[in-house]
């Protein structure tokens, strides 16, 4: 399985948390990191967002359907995302676009076996594929590097 754990991209500051979106400079992240992303994974991925606006804006950018998961929320954990998601089990390549420490603990565990603070800064993704010859970090990037 690929998986592709992705911060939402910059959001403004507002309340409530749930409906902050996108600020300009987030928008022009998610465009970019989404045309890096489909230049490079299969054809049949899928898409699952955290309810949160920003990161719903975030997945939009990939210009696909996108599944909105309550797993997948602010309050979510490392291990609902993981179980939300099937890894290390699922068929197809799958973008989780959600929230940070969840993400970074979630590549932790998917990795090592245990939740860890690991960073993933705003508009960046871990790519993890569980294969047959075991765990592999695919890329790990951040918007400023493209």
């Amino acid at each position: 399985m690929e998986l592709i754990l992705w911060r939402h991209a910059d959001a403004e500051d507002a309340f409530p948390d749930e409906g902050r979106r996108l600020t300009e400079k987030g928008r022009r992240w998610a465009v970019r990191m989404a045309e890096w992303l489909n230049e490079r994974l299969p054809g049949d991925y899928r898409v699952i967002s955290s309810p949160a606006v920003r990161a719903q804006q975030t997945a939009e950018a990939l210009g696909r359907t996108v599944k909105t998961e309550p797993a997948l929320s602010t309050a979510s954990t490392p291990q609902a995302l993981l179980r939300a998601v099937g890894w290390p089990d699922g068929e197809r390549a799958t973008v989780v676009v959600g929230h940070q420490p969840t993400l970074g603990a979630a590549a932790a565990l998917a990795l090592t076996g245990r939740a860890a603070a690991w960073p993933v800064k705003k508009g960046a993704f871990w790519w993890i594929a569980s294969t047959a010859e075991g765990l592999q970090v695919r890329a790990v990037l951040v918007p400023k590097l493209i």
